[in-house]
């Protein structure tokens, strides 16, 4: 299993999923509502899989308008 570190991570997100960020990442550990991570010594790591858990979760259903997405919310 490959662990990257937090730029890598951000990088990951970018490539595959069209947003992170390392501040973004960097102040989701500290407050909460990111995605799970480790820590190597004093450094956070994250996995692909943890990664995608995250972004995923962060998906709506498909919708066709934006009333839908806010009905789809109102409901969540």
């Amino acid at each position: 299993m490959d662990y990257l570190r937090r730029d890598k991570a951000a990088e990951y997100l970018q490539k595959n999923w069209g947003f992170g960020a390392v501040d973004t990442l960097a102040s989701l550990a500290t407050r909460g509502g990111g995605p799970r991570f480790r820590k190597l010594g004093r450094f956070p790591v994250y996995t692909e899989a943890d990664l995608d858990e995250w972004a995923r979760s962060r998906l709506s259903d498909p919708v066709s308008s934006t009333s839908e997405l806010a009905e789809q919310q109102r409901q969540g």
